[in-house]
């Protein structure tokens, strides 16, 4: 059995409208069509990668060709249950390819990038301070709840981001074990971070470092070494394989030495009845040590996939095509003195497919059912579960209210939210032009249709 087919399909060179740069990848769902409240139906212009990205159509054309050879992994002596466990362990070995990993690192499979901080959180040493930037996603912000956390505050250059860190590393009270969490792309603004530099700061002042990179692997190769962090923490669902899995790589010494994230099968070696009635478990010291519980083997196997398309495509023409489209919305953005992008090291920082930004005289929840409804064209509106760092953007106080896609104002009034447009290696030219050509009539004519409130979002008025 073959779980990838003999051949998957191939984008046309006619879907790049820009000769210099590949044709987007195909994913599933391309050709879907929605209904617009004007009359008619459209492609759906799928625009908010950073949520969640669609399948690449060789993750689907993979997952769809083992489907049928599904069986139990690490238990079952049946030739589909040996052959899902060789499909698991070698999805292991491509995760730690993709990854760069050390020899010795260990990948263990969580659900999802919130999973992996989250079992990271439960490994760390006692008395371990962990520092963290309030412009992380709460995924990385908040799972350091049981430990000492020191929050900082938002930087405006990496090169203060570096300085922040080094001061407070170095100014920690007991100078004790220390883990920074930083992301390697930001989920509001695109902008990369200097992980390499923040890497050594944190390595010279003793401390380790785990880097959340959901919105940088979808866009960028991420070297474990090269970077030289000691943890990576990523999702499937945003590397174009949205089946339930995520990834926590790196160093196995904390991992092995902590209890397990789940006690269970698969985690558990050996259990034994005592005399004294109890029992005693001896733990596995592989990754399967926090694995317990039937293995998701086709999201796992669906990351394995994308890191092996994604490769294949290669990272230079994927990067070129991305600033391509990235060049074309901030340009046209800025064609219109009504918008404001939201940044933090400003308009030449380097970035991915990633663009947030807020309209004068829109609520921006207004504005997002309006390009929806209107336009066909899918984008997040809200603070993006990174409720600091927009508040921060946005200049607004910390009581202000304003909720994550749920605004309380009205449509056309201010609210605190904002407008994130994002996009990836499956996006063709013709989404980003119809997105900017929507904004610009969106801002000089206003929207063609009434909306109103309900439930939280704003809606068209039938």
């Amino acid at each position: 059995m073959s779980a990838r087919p003999a051949a998957t399909a191939t984008a046309s060179a006619a879907e790049s409208a820009d000769p210099c740069c590949a044709a987007p990848l195909p994913v599933l769902g391309r050709d879907v069509t929605v209904p617009l409240v004007t009359g008619g139906e459209v492609t759906y212009a799928a625009l908010d990668y950073a949520a969640s990205a669609p399948a690449l159509q060789r993750v689907w054309d993979d997952v769809a060709a083992y489907a049928p050879y599904y069986g139990s992994v690490h238990r079952g002596a049946g030739y589909l249950s040996q052959l899902s466990t060789d499909l698991f362990e070698n999805s292991r070995e491509t995760v730690a390819e993709f990854l760069d990993c050390r020899p010795g690192d260990q990948v263990v499979f969580t659900r999802s990038t919130t999973d992996s901080l989250n079992l990271l959180a439960r490994v760390i040493p006692a008395g371990c301070e962990v520092f963290v930037f309030e412009t992380e996603h709460h995924a990385s912000l908040l799972p350091w709840q049981g430990a000492r956390v020191t929050y900082l505050n938002a930087p405006r250059t990496p090169q203060q981001a570096v300085e922040t860190l080094e001061r407070a590393l170095a100014d920690r009270d007991p100078y004790g074990p220390a883990l920074v969490c930083v992301t390697g792309a930001s989920n509001v603004t695109g902008e990369l971070w200097p992980v390499r530099e923040l890497a050594a700061a944190a390595h010279a002042h003793g401390a380790r470092i785990v880097l959340d990179a959901a919105q940088l692997a979808p866009h960028h190769p991420v070297s474990v070494r090269e970077l030289d962090v000691d943890w990576i923490a990523f999702s499937g669902h945003k590397l174009y394989a949205p089946f339930g899995s995520g990834v926590l790589a790196g160093r196995a010494d904390w991992l092995q030495e902590a209890e397990p994230y789940l006690a269970g099968g698969g985690a558990s070696k050996k259990v034994a009845r005592r005399a004294d009635g109890g029992v005693d478990v001896e733990w596995h010291t592989t990754a399967a040590r926090h694995e317990a519980g039937s293995p998701n083997v086709i999201g796992v196997y669906s990351i394995a996939s994308a890191c092996k398309a994604l490769t294949e495509a290669g990272f230079d023409s994927l990067v070129e095509r991305e600033r391509h489209l990235i060049a074309k919305v901030r340009d046209g953005l800025a064609e219109v003195p009504e918008v404001r992008v939201l940044s933090l090291f400003g308009d030449d920082a380097p970035r991915v497919g990633v663009i947030s930004f807020v309209v004068d005289g829109w609520n921006s929840s207004h504005f997002a059912a309006a390009l929806s409804a209107e336009y066909g064209i899918g984008v997040r509106d809200g603070l993006f579960c990174a409720h600091p760092l927009v508040r921060t953007l946005l200049g607004s106080d910390p009581q202000d209210p304003g909720e994550c896609g749920a605004p309380e104002a009205e449509p056309g009034e201010r609210s605190l939210n904002a407008i994130r447009v994002s996009f990836g290696a499956g996006t063709p030219d013709e989404h980003v032009d119809r997105f900017v050509r929507a904004v610009r009539e969106l801002v000089t004519q206003g929207a063609k249709w009434q909306y109103r409130t309900e439930s939280g979002r704003c809606v068209p008025a039938v």
